[in-house]
């Protein structure tokens, strides 16, 4: 295949996006879902993004600037969540306000431990199925076996589902803290403290970055990240010579990486608009347990027996994967990083780049998803439904999930890597 043929199919994909998810998906909000999980796909593939490579490319190239995207992202984020909060009720709202407990201590643990093994967590093992298929599918296939058996535990123990401090109004969700609810005397609802207190806990997030990339360019560790310096290094427009049908119009349309920073914005925008209209935040991990239980329905496994398992509802195994939101998101952020690979003509490369993986990296990869899967079952949630999504909505477990999520990172990094040199220096984009 071609470029030219990529980008005519990825051209072409925009417009059947549009028609075959109006015209098969049964309800609105089903299209609503496929398209937030487009755009979300398309800027975790065009920003070079991934919430993985906020501590793999820390640790392995000694480059910080997307831990600090990141936070960047979660701070302006709760900026404009606090739009829908303020002066309402938050029962009103789905939050993300998660226990404090040892389950969300293990399962950011487990999950930064996975994370660093498989290159990607679970909304990257969704775009990496468009850029390192067998590495991501491995992954996929452990991570959903994880979430599936994890199932029963994430409902009935304990340590998983009681917290240790509640707040009031984290009280009325799943217990756990709600920032704004420390604050109520300050004059502005909670919202005032809670807001500073965030910025308190990026810039010390941010300000540890600076000074752990300072420390690895005088020690000659830094190793920067190819895709950073494309990044960085991107043809400006030249606007004293512009023709609308040109490649250096198309370029800077459509095949033009994105900045980390462009692409927190848009992933921040795309969050509040998911927000805004479900009323909730962004999830990415169940889904991939279900998965594993309709597979064994193909198997003959029934729906009640699987209900029996997981202590979930029969139906969530029942509906029809493009009836189940969820799902229909996901699929979505598959469709959508395959939409900007083909416009920019790089599925066929990206594609073949890891399609060979030798055993110990499938074993790698397996242990790193199905321990991400329990992971995410112990802590409520992934880098998005345990991370994004409470810091996001004011919850204190969103800040823990992370401080454990980078430890669990770093020591499986220790373990199963070494600080490469430039002469074996190799990084995915997670």
């Amino acid at each position: 295949m071609t470029k030219t043929v990529e980008k005519v199919l990825g051209l072409l994909s925009f417009a059947l996006i549009l028609i075959l998810g109006n015209a098969l998906l049964a309800t609105d909000m089903l299209f609503f879902r496929l398209l937030i999980g487009v755009g979300f796909g398309y800027t975790l593939a065009r920003a070079y993004t991934g919430f993985a490579g906020s501590v793999n490319r820390a640790y392995r190239t000694g480059s910080t600037q997307l831990m600090r995207a990141m936070i960047f992202m979660f701070f302006i984020t709760s900026l404009m969540i606090m739009g829908f909060l303020f002066n309402s009720d938050p029962t009103n709202y789905s939050l993300w306000i998660s226990p404090i407990n040892f389950g969300l201590l293990l399962g950011a643990f487990l999950f930064g431990f996975g994370m660093s093994l498989s290159v990607c967590c679970a909304t990257g093992v969704l775009t990496d199925l468009t850029m390192g298929f067998t590495r991501a599918l491995i992954t996929l296939i452990f991570f959903g076996i994880g979430v599936f058996l994890g199932f029963p535990i994430q409902r009935t123990a304990g340590w998983v589902t009681n917290s240790w401090i509640t707040s009031p109004t984290g009280a009325k969700f799943n217990g756990g803290v709600f920032l704004p609810d420390l604050f109520k005397w300050d004059g502005f609802q909670g919202y005032l403290g809670a807001i500073l207190l965030l910025a308190i806990f990026s810039s010390i997030v941010i300000f540890t970055s600076y000074q752990y990339e300072k420390k690895r360019r005088k020690e000659k560790t830094y190793f920067g990240v190819p895709s950073e310096k494309e990044q960085e290094s991107r043809k400006k427009l030249d606007l004293s010579n512009f023709k609308f049908f040109s490649q250096d119009t198309y370029n800077h349309i459509f095949v033009k990486p994105w900045t980390l920073t462009e692409g927190a914005v848009i992933l921040s925008i795309l969050f509040v608009l998911l927000f805004g209209v479900t009323k909730a935040g962004w999830g990415a991990s169940t889904p991939h347990g279900v998965l594993i239980g309709k597979v064994l329905m193909v198997f003959g496994v029934s729906g009640e027996a699987l209900a029996e398992f997981t202590k979930m509802p029969a139906a969530t195994f029942a509906t029809p994967f493009f009836q189940n939101p969820s799902l229909v998101q996901n699929f979505g952020i598959v469709v959508g990083a395959l939409t900007y690979l083909l416009s920019a003509g790089k599925f066929v490369e990206s594609f073949k780049s890891e399609l060979r993986v030798t055993g110990k990296e499938a074993l790698l990869y397996s242990l790193g998803g199905i321990l991400m899967g329990f992971g995410t079952r112990f802590a409520n949630g992934c880098n998005v439904g345990a991370l994004y999504s409470p810091i996001a909505e004011f919850s204190l477990s969103g800040w823990i999930f992370l401080a454990f999520m980078v430890l669990g990172a770093v020591v499986s990094n220790k373990i199963f890597y070494k600080i490469p040199s430039k002469t074996d220096f190799k990084v995915n984009k997670d």
